[in-house]
């Protein structure tokens, strides 16, 4: 009981970058800050980007950092016949991200990460976003969250 009272105390921030690998690495360096000041973050990529990275860095990659978690949303593309692809139809995916394809998937999850009768995460309490992935304005106002919204690609940290 103790644990989860813990982890009701942290806030829940949700991080989802644009699936494109530069958009990642920069959405990265904002959640780990965030999560070294006592945050709590669940980092939201596509399957598609999910399986690469690791894949890249291997499938335990992911494992034993506390309070930082990584999930994955369907990217409404057809998975590739070819699961050592590492491209996809940027102009779908794009299309996809425009249309809200996205939303969907990305409610359930939220949905999933505010279950109850999960012990383990505290309620979200904000997303932070990529400013191409609009649809997570649209989910933010639906569960009355608050939202912060940029363009990754020209964020930047420097530190001593």
């Amino acid at each position: 009981m103790e644990s989860k009272a813990k982890a009701c105390s942290k806030v829940h921030a949700v991080c989802i970058p644009s699936p494109l690998k530069s958009h990642i690495k920069a959405m990265l360096q904002p959640a780990k800050l965030l999560h070294h000041k006592g945050f709590h973050i669940t980092f939201v990529n596509t399957e598609f980007n999910h399986r690469c990275f690791l894949k890249s860095r291997g499938h335990h990659s992911l494992d034993g950092l506390p309070n930082f978690r990584f999930e994955a949303i369907p990217d409404g593309l057809s998975a590739s016949s070819d699961e050592s692809s590492t491209t996809q139809d940027m102009y779908s995916l794009c299309e996809n991200i425009i249309n809200n394809v996205l939303l969907q998937p990305f409610l359930d999850l939220l949905a999933k990460l505010n279950d109850s009768s999960n012990n383990v995460n505290p309620a979200v309490s904000c997303i932070i976003s990529d400013g191409f992935m609009a649809f997570t304005i649209t989910a933010a106002q639906r569960l009355e969250l608050p939202i912060a919204s940029f363009f990754t690609i020209r964020l930047q940290f420097q530190g001593t």
